[in-house]
């Protein structure tokens, strides 16, 4: 979630987001991505503002809707369903936005959906929708934060929950139960508006994105589950949302500047590159993600133009 300015009220929500200012000029799509188009537009007036996003086997997209407070999944066709709707608040108090807010989305293997939901009240927390269509509430997040992006470690039966506004990534029982504050410090902090922000597990740690210092994380989780120290992997990505690995057993970085329309690759030695721009449909892309040897990017159109949607493009190894 990139910076959003608070509305007076509900109907002020589109006015205010279209507000933020457009960025940086644009190229067209570089290698190792090429064939880049866009999937489907989404409905702006309907709140169909993709926020983050974890792909399916079959090659559909689950995002959430972020002021719809929606889950929804885009075929590979671009069909759009809605899969589930968060409980109604009535006096919303989101930090920093106002609206009840879907922000992270993260599956499980047999098809199980968690996400978070801000609101600023005891509605605040993570959910899990599961596969029969059931929606509950599995833990309660404080409402003075902002829960943004969520990662999932299937194996130790852990979700991380990265809060915007308080700097820290929470640690939470995929049953069910007690969040804990499981990394914290500086790194994580806001140093204007938005601090930790997107998150992935990957390799025996933690990666978070630091939207504020435009920093790129590093956690490693010690072998007694606890947190290492928190190193930056890349700096300089202004504007930096949620990010994803170009595979499983390497470091390789697909990264979403949010205020800049652009999708940057990171490189484990260092060097990075702009693989996708406005010039390719982005418009405050928001995610990332890669399945098999495609790669999805949404875009919640936070400044114009006013074209939420999924865009789609090919990775060559």
């Amino acid at each position: 979630m990139p910076r959003i300015p608070r509305p007076a009220g509900a109907a002020g929500t589109a006015a205010a987001v279209l507000a933020l200012l457009a960025a940086s000029p644009a190229t067209a799509a570089a290698p190792p991505l090429s064939d880049a188009r866009i999937l489907v537009h989404l409905d702006l007036a309907a709140g169909q503002m993709p926020e983050n996003s974890t792909p399916e086997p079959d090659g559909s997209l689950d995002v959430t809707f972020l002021t719809a407070h929606q889950i929804a999944r885009i075929a590979p066709d671009g069909g759009v369903r809605i899969l589930a709707t968060m409980p109604a608040e009535e006096h919303p108090d989101t930090p920093l936005v106002g609206f009840a807010a879907a922000t992270g989305i993260a599956r499980a293997h047999d098809g199980t959906l968690y996400a978070t939901y801000a609101t600023g009240t005891a509605l605040t927390g993570v959910y899990r929708l599961d596969c029969d269509g059931t929606l509950r509430r599995i833990a309660q997040l404080p409402p003075e934060g902002l829960p943004n992006g969520l990662a999932l470690d299937e194996q130790a039966g852990f979700l991380y929950s990265a809060d915007s506004v308080l700097g820290v990534v929470r640690r939470i029982p995929v049953d069910g139960g007690e969040p804990t504050v499981w990394a914290g410090g500086s790194p994580l902090q806001p140093t204007a508006y938005l601090g930790a922000n997107g998150i992935k597990v990957h390799r025996g740690a933690v990666w978070v994105s630091n939207t504020d210092t435009g920093t790129l994380l590093r956690i490693p989780v010690r072998q007694d589950g606890t947190a290492g120290p928190v190193g930056t992997r890349a700096d300089g990505l202004a504007g930096i949302d949620d990010f994803t690995f170009t595979g499983a057993h390497e470091d390789t970085v697909l990264a979403a500047l949010n205020s800049a329309d652009q999708v940057v690759r990171l490189a484990p030695d260092g060097s990075r590159s702009v693989v996708l721009t406005a010039a390719d449909g982005l418009t405050s892309p928001t995610s990332v993600a890669v399945h098999r040897r495609t790669v999805l990017v949404t875009s919640a159109a936070f400044a114009p133009p006013p074209d939420p949607n999924v865009l789609t493009a090919r990775l060559h190894r």
